[in-house]
């Protein structure tokens, strides 16, 4: 999984703070990141239809829909694309030894046991929302965190 990940759910999240557009440069400037490495994945997720950009002067990016129904994986997947993360080469059909193709009629062990792990691995994260992630921040970094980022995004300048 690519960082791009992380700093994309940070957006998505803060995003919830505010009822205007943020432009990305206030959004990379919170969260320290290069301005263009976060636009990258500002436009993933615009392309995916999670956020919209606004244009003008007052501009900047807005969830398209409800926290609550845009999950982590929606994000993963507009970020690092719907693959699954791991590629079975049929590796077993190589070698001295090698199984011949018309011998490997189902996929070998690793692959399930692989398969199995991304499908699990996708479904805890289709059953975590963006509005699930803004609870936590509420309980670990108190009920005022996220009011704070929202005053920071509307009101401080520019970097």
């Amino acid at each position: 999984m690519s960082g791009g990940v992380e700093w994309a759910l940070h957006c998505c999240v803060v995003l919830t703070s505010v009822d205007e557009p943020v432009p990305a440069t206030k959004l990379a400037e919170l969260h320290d990141v290069s301005p263009s490495y976060l636009a990258k994945q500002l436009q993933a997720l615009s392309r995916a239809g999670l956020v919209r950009s606004v244009q003008g002067k007052a501009g900047g990016y807005v969830l398209t829909r409800e926290a609550a129904s845009i999950t982590v994986l929606d994000v993963v997947e507009a970020v690092d694309g719907p693959g699954q993360a791991f590629t079975c080469t049929e590796i077993r059909q190589r070698g001295p030894l090698a199984t011949p193709a018309e011998a490997c009629t189902t996929p070998c062990p690793i692959a399930r046991a692989m398969a199995g792990a991304d499908a699990a691995w996708r479904e805890a994260l289709r059953a975590v929302s963006i509005a699930d992630l803004v609870q936590d921040v509420g309980a670990t970094s108190g009920p005022a965190a996220l009011s704070r980022v929202g005053a920071w995004l509307t009101t401080s300048p520019q970097a």
